[in-house]
């Protein structure tokens, strides 16, 4: 195999391998995995992680898209009852046949850091906790905090969801080849009993798009991107308590779903 500082890479699949041990073993901590853990782990790359995973006893999924790696760790891997290899893209795989409870423990490439976060966020069934390292600003944007640049679309749709926070950060010099980011290990536990869910929840992100997709403006007028009569849009403001002049950012998890149940109210059986 090759050795660390020789790593092919693609940089289609915005490959840069991980090869700082010290960080693995805190990430398979943070993941507190243990004896018997079902693990799915996305593109285990030189199975670095895997190792680690491995090691505290998980039972591994591996999730690996480039040809040239998964017949690598095929070949390193084929006596070892442990490791289930897929070649496969992990935003098309299929969650209903992994066992449960399972936790996701990954280092995710960079570039599908958000599609593939809720298609484990919205799989059925869900794993029990999500532990990545990720992008430090798309960190920055899940953790946020109402009326902070980052706080938007990203920070509701896993907050509605989930529950985050942030483990440690990563430097560059943990990878070859050092990418030209920060990273950050963070933890997402999904609830257990959604806030919304159905079309409620789809109306929750609709609402969220309008309140962002125009943040500057006063929130009454940023929701008229819902195509909603005027006056429908005045009385749910009122009904919600919200001051129609504030700008979208300004408003906490609660208050969106307070806002969203105002705008569409559920008909009743």
């Amino acid at each position: 195999m090759s050795r660390p500082e020789n790593l092919r890479t693609l940089k289609s699949l915005g490959q840069h391998f991980l090869v700082d041990k010290g960080i693995v073993r805190r990430i398979a901590d943070a993941g507190e995995v243990k004896n018997g853990d079902t693990v799915v782990e996305v593109g285990p790359g030189r199975a670095i992680l895997t190792e680690a995973l491995l090691e505290k006893g998980a039972q591994v999924i591996a999730l690996e898209l480039d040809r040239g790696l998964f017949a690598e760790l095929s070949e390193r891997f084929a006596d070892d009852p442990r490791i289930t290899l897929h070649h496969t893209d992990a935003l098309k795989f299929a969650m209903d046949g992994v066992p449960t409870p399972y936790k996701v423990v990954a280092n995710l490439p960079y570039q599908i850091t958000t599609p593939l976060l809720f298609h484990f966020l919205e799989s059925v069934p869900l794993p029990s906790e999500i532990v990545v390292m990720i992008q430090y600003e798309v960190a920055q944007r899940i953790l946020a905090q109402p009326g902070t640049k980052e706080y938007g679309v990203l920070t509701l749709g896993v907050q509605v969801r989930a529950e985050a926070s942030r483990c440690f950060t990563v430097p560059p010099g943990a990878f070859r080849p050092p990418p030209k980011v920060k990273s950050a290990v963070i933890r997402i536990t999904p609830r257990k009993t959604p806030l919304l869910s159905g079309q409620e929840l789809e109306n929750f992100m609709a609402v969220v798009r309008a309140a962002f997709g125009a943040r500057r403006k006063t929130l009454k007028k940023a929701l008229g991107r819902l195509n909603l009569p005027t006056e429908q849009i005045v009385e749910a403001l009122a009904q919600a308590d919200i001051d129609p002049q504030i700008r979208g950012e300004r408003l906490d998890l609660e208050t969106f779903t307070r806002l969203t149940r105002a705008l569409f109210p559920q008909k009743s059986d």
